[in-house]
């Protein structure tokens, strides 16, 4: 796949530039939840599609359809990075990767269908697989509609003193939108670290994003530095700073960070119910 009629294409390489990555294509689509891969898919491949697929999944909201029609797997290891790929984004906000693969298993071998979509999928090795491009756009559909409205909020934002104010603004009009007051005050301190963290150390633009997943509220600031937080537990009374960290995993129900291609996604998740118990 080259892109060629399709403006809003670009071809993907482990450089990212639009060349080949050993001998496998990704052909990503902007306006679409499509990615085309094409070629063979060895183990050397798989790390250049695992960093083309996460920074799709952090550049846009919403899941994403692997077409692996054109693909033929050649490792083991290549095989996994899907499943990987989907693990590493499980608490990201609105992201989620699905495949569409005609060469998995019909309804007989499927774990249960999803509630509105016309095919069942099949998991391949954690991976919800559809036999038909049909049914793997019309799985995704339902969540692509979903997360650029009113599902996910979305603020790029400097590294400026003023940034944190701004993130701790979206974090509260999102609580409000869905329904979630008690998760204010902690979402606001979770956000206000991460962000504060970028301004701090990263120092380059980043993109601050939320959205709720079932009845818990997953946000995620991304940067352009790959240097990632670390967290060794209570700092000494006699240190200053270093206690950001302690906040997020204080407040937090889950928190982590992914390497992406230009730099990193850190995230947390935080649930009502912890709210109310350490209330009691």
């Amino acid at each position: 796949m080259t892109g060629i009629g399709r403006p809003n294409a670009r071809t993907v390489t482990d450089a990212h530039n639009g060349a080949i990555m050993s001998s496998c294509l990704v052909d990503i689509d902007d306006s679409s939840v499509l990615v085309r891969l094409s070629g063979v898919l060895d183990a050397a491949g798989a790390e250049a599609v695992r960093g083309a697929l996460l920074a799709r999944l952090c550049d846009r909201p919403g899941p994403v359809v692997a077409d692996v029609t054109g693909l033929r797997v050649v490792d083991p290891a290549g095989r996994g990075v899907f499943a990987e790929v989907r693990r590493e984004v499980a608490d990201w906000p609105a992201a989620d990767l699905l495949l569409y693969d005609p060469t998995v298993n019909g309804p007989d071998d499927a774990d249960a269908p999803l509630a509105g979509v016309p095919a069942w999928p099949t998991l391949v090795a954690g991976v919800p697989a559809w036999p038909t491009l049909d049914g793997a756009l019309a799985a995704a559909a339902p969540l692509a509609a979903a997360a650029p409205l009113a599902a996910v909020l979305t603020a790029e934002l400097a590294p400026t003193v003023g940034a944190a104010r701004e993130a701790r603004e979206l974090v509260t009009a999102g609580c409000e939108r869905w329904g979630m007051p008690t998760l204010v005050d902690p979402a606001c301190i979770v956000i206000t670290e991460m962000v504060n963290n970028v301004v701090a150390h990263a120092r380059t633009p980043m993109t601050v994003r939320l959205a709720p997943q079932d009845s818990a509220l997953h946000l995620a600031v991304r940067d352009h530095s790959t240097r990632r937080p670390t967290f060794a537990g209570l700092s000494p009374p006699n240190r200053i700073g270093g206690r950001g960290m302690l906040l997020i995993d204080t407040v937090a129900r889950r928190w982590g960070s992914s390497a992406v291609p230009d730099g990193k996604v850190v995230w947390c998740v935080l649930h009502p119910d912890d709210e109310a118990a350490g209330s009691e």
